[in-house]
């Protein structure tokens, strides 16, 4: 599946809550979300209006790490309705 092209860093966040991150602080225009489903995680996210496609690819790849799925698993729970 493709990544979306359109995704703000807010709406990312908002998805990723799906996963149990919640916003722990904001510096600047990067969000900092923590979860602490499978141990604890950080991940820090740009809060921009459109993320790059790299840097959301890497984000994902880092989430999907830590809950030992596939990236192409993440991709499609997060982004198929």
């Amino acid at each position: 599946m493709k990544l979306p092209r359109d995704l703000s860093g807010a709406d990312l966040a908002k998805k990723l809550s799906a996963f149990g991150y919640r916003i722990s602080r904001q510096t600047g225009s990067h969000l900092r979300l923590t979860t602490v489903e499978h141990g604890q995680h950080h991940i820090t996210i740009p809060n921009h209006l459109s993320l790059r496609v790299g840097t959301l690819s890497g984000i994902l790849a880092d989430i999907a790490g830590h809950f030992e799925i596939s990236k192409d698993q993440l991709i499609s729970e997060l982004f198929e309705n």
